[in-house]
């Protein structure tokens, strides 16, 4: 068990920093987009939108294939296919359990399922609030 722990924490802490620091890349980028299409109103704030929920997606994507390739470099699982499903599945917390580890490693599974929940939710924390500064959602505007 212990180590499923190393390695989950390994883990935990290299999608921290996946995550930090992509969140401020999309952060600049959508500025950036922005600033360069010299948008003004709702067409801003849809680029603003479009370009924070894509870069989302790449961030949580990049963080989902470092999960893959970590059970891949253990043997975990027999090819990247079915290591990106595992890890997509288990990430997301959906969870199928068609693809199951094996009793050796199936802490280190539970602990990418309990680092997707949290980021998912900071993702959403970031979106709600990108929404609400820069996006359709301005606060005063519509509620």
């Amino acid at each position: 068990m212990i180590n499923n722990l190393a390695l989950g924490t390994l883990m935990i802490t290299l999608t921290v920093l996946v995550h930090t620091f992509g969140l401020i890349a999309v952060t600049k980028v959508m500025a950036r987009m922005v600033a360069r299409f010299r948008m003004h109103g709702h067409r801003s704030r849809v680029v603003a939108m479009v370009s924070i929920v894509t870069g989302l997606f790449v961030v949580l994507a990049v963080e989902i294939w470092l999960w893959a390739a970590c059970y891949l470099a253990i043997n975990l699982l027999p090819d990247f296919e079915t290591a990106l499903y595992f890890s997509i599945v288990t990430f997301s917390t959906i969870g199928y359990g068609d693809i199951v580890p094996g009793h050796d490693w199936r802490v280190l599974a539970a602990l990418e399922g309990i680092n997707g929940f949290l980021f998912i939710g900071w993702s959403t924390a970031y979106l709600v609030a990108a929404g609400t500064r820069v996006g359709p959602f301005r606060s005063g505007e519509h509620f």
